[in-house]
């Protein structure tokens, strides 16, 4: 199994956030809504597996929740998507190393926020109020009960969380570009995944589908709502931006360094973008 080291996974990451950034917008947002919606059915199959589960059982049912809500980021990654959680990271990393402008990577975020948006009410509003899945019952109560979870939190508790989240989903990210394997990309970013869903920290594009599923239902507003997504997105920033991107910018590219990339994809060039990112 091809593994590639930090260093490399930086320089690729970079490729990887020109490539993002210069896609052509029928794709940008083709791949923004899938990217949404993913995230948003890899939560509804949370929601569906662990709504009926006793109280008393918490601990455990919170941990199979967890480990199946990466199915989203999975089919994200492997079978295509563009995910805003990521971009935060893969876009800042080829910003500080100067390989797109402000105006490119301001350009994607708003766009893959834009897209995953759509794409996580579509699956709230069609499979979650049209059909049903979310709209009565006990998948109702959890809904409404994890919904309003979220909303609870203070702008400064919401923003923090959202650094943990994004710390976590980033580097899910980050280590499905180590690998040049289906199976170890599934590896790398079930972890990281899993970890994040099962401490409770808040992922913009997951509340995307979360709280206006809730809202279609008539609970909450979407006054709440926007009260909620600026602190996470603003968090979920900070914690692929700051924390991976400009971190692993310093440790590993700062000087220049450049690493050689080795492997079954290294013959044409040494670092080549993923299409599956």
């Amino acid at each position: 199994m091809a593994y590639y080291k930090p260093q490399q996974i930086a320089e690729i990451t970079v490729e990887n956030g020109v490539k993002k950034a210069t896609n052509p917008l029928l794709t940008v947002l083709i791949l923004g809504f899938l990217a949404g919606a993913f995230i948003a059915l890899g939560y509804l199959l949370d929601i569906r597996v662990i709504a009926g589960a006793p109280q008393e059982w918490s601990g455990v049912v919170n941990f199979i929740g967890a480990a199946l809500f990466p199915v989203g980021l999975i089919l994200v990654l492997l079978a295509g998507g563009e995910l805003l959680t990521g971009n935060m990271m893969a876009i800042s990393l080829a910003k500080v190393a100067k390989r797109i402008t402000w105006g490119q990577a301001l350009k994607n975020l708003a766009l893959i926020t834009l897209s995953n948006f759509l794409g996580g009410v579509f699956v709230a509003y069609f499979f979650g109020h049209v059909v049903g899945l979310t709209g009565s019952g006990i998948y109702l109560d959890k809904v409404v009960e994890l919904a309003g979870h979220k909303l609870d939190a203070s702008f400064l508790q919401a923003f923090v969380s959202g650094i943990g989240c994004n710390w976590l989903v980033a580097l899910a990210v980050w280590l499905c570009y180590g690998s040049d394997h289906m199976s170890g990309k599934i590896l790398g970013i079930w972890f990281p995944t899993m970890a994040f869903v099962a401490i409770g920290f808040q992922h913009v594009v997951a509340n995307m589908f979360l709280i206006p599923a809730a809202i279609f239902e008539g609970y909450y507003s979407w006054g709440e709502y926007i009260i909620n997504f600026i602190p996470v997105w603003l968090g979920n920033m900070v914690g692929g931006g700051i924390f991976v991107a400009v971190a692993y910018w310093a440790a590993y590219l700062k000087d220049g360094n450049k690493a050689e990339i080795s492997g079954p994809k290294a013959s044409s060039q040494k670092v080549r973008a993923k299409k599956h990112a």
